[in-house]
């Protein structure tokens, strides 16, 4: 009897460790499937998944303009020339945007890279002996790849024949002074533009059940869909051909576009803006002596600036390797951007805090023209090198003054009212056969030649985009590769 109640004991307690097992077993089971760290791929509750976020460093000479509201235009009438100014309450995304004007310095070493990839081509070239290693047309395992320049193999110091032929093909002698100079008309450079926007449209899906979303609407599968792209290429007499094709859709590459600019700046300007006046030593002098360096590049079309842009880009993702899938291209600033980051923090009507344009010492804000035909009232004469006026609350240099600058924006006397209210803009590009005045783009910020009235933050102008002035020029901006919610701030209430 005795072994008997023990056994039913010692039973007992295997059934009570075997339940507490099943028990426990259980709840491990369910805490895996309800918010445990890892759970199966058969099913579960929905955790998202996590990924590492890209950090954005601060680009070089760039400053951080935050995404805010502005009450965009003037609500008053300009009492001076009686031009009423758009007016609409807008809000602009966060972006990196260039503390200063683009430099003659910073231009330069563009003309330079254009110069220099001549060159090398030619090196490449067996009309100028063939050096295949100043080009890459296979990987390092021998497969064929897209061929590109070989800008690790330096130029030659000591060039031979053939290719002391190929560097001095990028020059010219002018035959009445002998002075030999860089061959502008050579300095082309060819960029391709892939258009998002356009590409996203849903009128240009391939598939034609996906461009109307409205059921009670037949879409005719016949349909031809039509796009209109840029395209350039170099004729056999070396003319630089630019075209708008007007062809039907048929696949992502109808949206990349092709450019090919002369990049040079157009250096007579300076004479060409200011009949009977002597401005020749601005002309030979202010873009290749190093005393201009940083003083901001002019004669520079939208065009040319837009290549800028391009080329920025191209030269900044070549060093940055897998992060440069998140980087944002340099482009000009919208006309919106302009003037919110130009007002700064408080949306002032000047770059600064009041509205005179010149301190209680005496001390003018800007460059610009203070009085009549009397340029050297604020120090200066024609421009002034970039930064030595104080920055707005942006940290911003010489957004009123100095020199104007070009924005991406068309120029429309409605401006801002035809514009949504969120990231406003609008972009034509017009192609070389529309009309002249579909070529205006707005130029913001007034010059050193502009009476008072033009600097303000909110005045607007414009110029055709192929028109180069010496009292134009630009800076670039950059989209944020990401942004992020703010906090709100809860306001305590007084008890």
């Amino acid at each position: 009897m005795k072994e008997r109640a023990n056994t039913k004991k010692q039973e007992g307690r295997w059934a009570e460790k075997l339940l507490s097992l099943c028990l426990f077993t259980f709840l491990l089971l369910l805490t895996g499937c309800f918010g445990g760290k890892h759970v199966s791929a058969t099913g579960g509750e929905v955790t998202g998944v996590s990924g590492r976020a890209f950090n954005e460093p601060a680009p070089y000479g760039m400053t951080l303009i935050k995404r805010g509201h502005l009450k965009m235009g003037l609500d008053k009438q300009d009492s001076l020339w009686g031009k009423q100014t758009p007016v609409k309450d807008i809000s602009i995304e966060g972006f990196w945007m260039d503390e200063r004007e683009v430099t003659n310095s910073m231009y330069r070493q563009f003309v330079m890279y254009v110069r220099d990839s001549i060159i090398r081509e030619r090196l490449a070239d067996p009309a100028y002996g063939g050096d295949e290693t100043y080009k890459i047309e296979e990987d390092k395992n021998g497969d064929p790849v897209k061929p590109h320049l070989n800008w690790k193999k330096p130029l030659p110091r000591k060039p031979n024949e053939d290719e002391q032929r190929a560097i001095e093909s990028v020059y010219t002698i002018n035959p009445v002074t002998d002075e030999k100079m860089l061959d502008w008309r050579q300095m082309n450079y060819r960029y391709e533009v892939f258009d998002y926007t356009e590409a996203a449209k849903r009128k240009y899906r391939l598939k034609h059940e996906e461009r109307v979303l409205n059921t009670d609407i037949r879409e005719n599968p016949n349909e031809k869909i039509m796009i209109s792209k840029d395209t350039a290429y170099v004729n056999d007499e070396g003319v630089i051909i630019r075209e708008t094709i007007n062809r039907e859709h048929t696949g992502p590459w109808d949206f990349l576009n092709t450019y090919i600019i002369n990049i040079y700046p157009d250096t007579t300007c300076w004479v060409n803006d200011f009949p009977n006046a002597d401005n020749e030593s601005y002309m030979r002098y202010y873009f290749s002596n190093a005393a201009y360096n940083d003083y901001p590049v002019v004669g520079v079309t939208w065009e040319q600036a837009n290549a800028f842009c391009a080329w920025r880009t191209e030269f900044l993702l070549k060093g940055l390797g897998g992060a440069a899938r998140y980087i944002q291209r340099y482009r000009l600033p919208t006309e919106a951007e302009w003037e919110y980051a130009a007002r700064g923090k408080d949306q002032n009507e000047f770059p600064w805090e009041n509205q005179d344009v010149v301190s209680g010492n005496g001390c003018f804000f800007a460059n610009f023209k203070p009085d009549n035909g009397n340029y050297t009232k604020d120090g200066n004469l024609i421009t002034s090198r970039t930064g030595i006026y104080s920055s707005n609350s942006n940290g911003l240099y010489d957004m009123a003054g100095n020199v104007a600058e070009w924005c991406s924006t068309i120029y429309t006397e409605a401006g801002v009212e035809a514009m949504n209210d969120i990231n406003p803009q609008l972009q034509y590009n017009a192609a070389k056969e529309d009309p002249y005045r579909l070529k205006k783009k707005s130029v913001r910020g007034g010059s050193w030649k502009d009476p008072e009235s033009y600097i303000r933050s909110a005045w607007r102008s414009y110029e055709y985009q192929n028109q180069p002035r010496s009292y134009i020029g630009f800076r670039c901006v950059r989209s944020l590769a990401n942004t992020t919610s703010d906090k709100m701030k809860v306001k305590k209430s007084k008890k």
